[in-house]
């Protein structure tokens, strides 16, 4: 059809998956900060008033896990010790293993079978860019994102006192073929103090945070749910348990574009989970931007321990000369893991800036760098 409603949601950063996520995030820049050839795959899971670190990580730094996982909690905003998780009185256990060296032969250049740093699993990675918003994402993940960033903002800010960190949004836009044309639902949730009911968040919502963040795809024939349970004060990890990598689709697309499967946070760029749909991501912004298309998604397969991908697809969706994008995106782009790393300068600390309000979209990440065409040709 082609008219049809599309949606996609999100969370904030206080969202007890989010947490975790953070708190990944952030175990992985400490050890990146002190070494960068560190090996991290970090797993968090949080409930009531206890973290639980678990995974493999092989590195030189010098690590104190109890004072990272702290400072996350602090900065996500759970600092309330009369609240059953807070940053001062969580309980932690870490169970951190060394990664496997099976593994670690395959992914090292001088012990892998290919002779180059090669893949640290295998797997298929999807980038997606489309020409319906500046920042090349679809329109519905975009919007959601700049509600639960303003609710996060509001809150640090102090100007909105009633908040509390735990949030999602959801944004439906009806299209018309590929051009978005209105926005027809917004559903808001957030937690909040015990006094404030409903009313008093809807009108928040209503006239301040959905006019001011969501200019001009605001409108007053728009359907807008607030907190639809009527309460929403109890919520975080006292209410819910978190897990690292339950909000992939959050994280990537909002479903627009296609996932892998495999999530981000808590790994080092090894793991072309994160390093190569990074790099996807990239690359389809660079055939957008060069005019090949409108719109178009890459996917990348990956065998564990060889460098070379072993497939690599282009699709522009009939928005575009498909041929023509699949000879730039093979001749121009290498898509080996150390290559990658190399190009998107991955082995810095940059990943607790990646958690929140979507992986992609947002100023200041390598990967959403549009090249000027000699640089892509490099």
């Amino acid at each position: 059809m082609s008219r049809y409603i599309f949606s996609s949601e999100s969370v904030s950063e206080g969202h007890p998956d989010k947490v975790c996520d953070y708190i990944s995030d952030s175990v992985l820049d400490a050890c990146l900060e002190q070494d960068r050839h560190s090996r991290v795959a970090c797993e968090t899971l949080c409930k009531s008033d206890t973290v639980v670190l678990a995974g493999e990580i092989t590195t030189k730094a010098t690590l104190d896990f109890d004072k990272i996982v702290r400072q996350a909690v602090k900065d996500i905003g759970y600092t309330d010790p009369t609240e059953l998780f807070c940053d001062t009185t969580l309980k932690l256990i870490p169970i951190i293993t060394q990664q496997s060296p099976q593994i670690s032969q395959g992914v090292t250049a001088a012990t892998s079978q290919s002779g180059d740093q090669g893949a640290g699993d295998q797997g298929i990675m999807f980038g997606y860019a489309t020409d319906e918003s500046p920042e090349m994402m679809p329109l519905p993940i975009l919007l959601a994102h700049k509600l639960t960033k303003g609710l996060a903002d509001d809150r640090k800010a102090g100007r909105v006192t009633f908040l509390r960190p735990d949030s999602k949004s959801q944004v439906s836009v009806e299209y018309d073929g590929n051009d978005p044309k209105a926005v027809t639902a917004v559903v808001v949730s957030t937690q909040h103090t015990p006094d404030a009911d409903q009313k008093r968040i809807t009108e928040y919502v209503r006239e301040d945070l959905g006019p001011r963040v969501l200019e001009p795809w605001w409108n007053g024939r728009l359907s807008l749910f607030v907190n639809p349970t009527g309460d929403f004060s109890h919520g975080g990890p006292a209410a819910d348990a978190g897990v690292t990598g339950r909000k992939i689709i959050v994280d990537s697309y909002g479903g627009m574009g296609r996932h892998g499967g495999g999530a981000f946070s808590g790994k080092d760029p090894s793991k072309v989970d994160r390093s190569s749909a990074y790099f996807c991501r990239y690359v389809a912004k660079q055939v957008v931007a060069s005019g090949l298309a409108k719109k178009v998604e890459i996917q990348v397969g990956y065998a564990i321990g060889m460098a070379q991908p072993v497939s690599v697809k282009v699709d522009t969706f009939g928005t575009g000369d498909e041929r023509a994008a699949a000879d730039f995106v093979t001749n121009a782009f290498d898509f080996r893991p150390r290559a990658i790393i190399e190009r998107l300068e991955l082995l810095r600390p940059i990943y607790r800036s990646t958690t929140n309000y979507g992986h992609f979209g947002r100023p200041g990440l390598p990967w959403e760098v549009v090249e000027k065409p000699a640089a892509v040709a490099r």
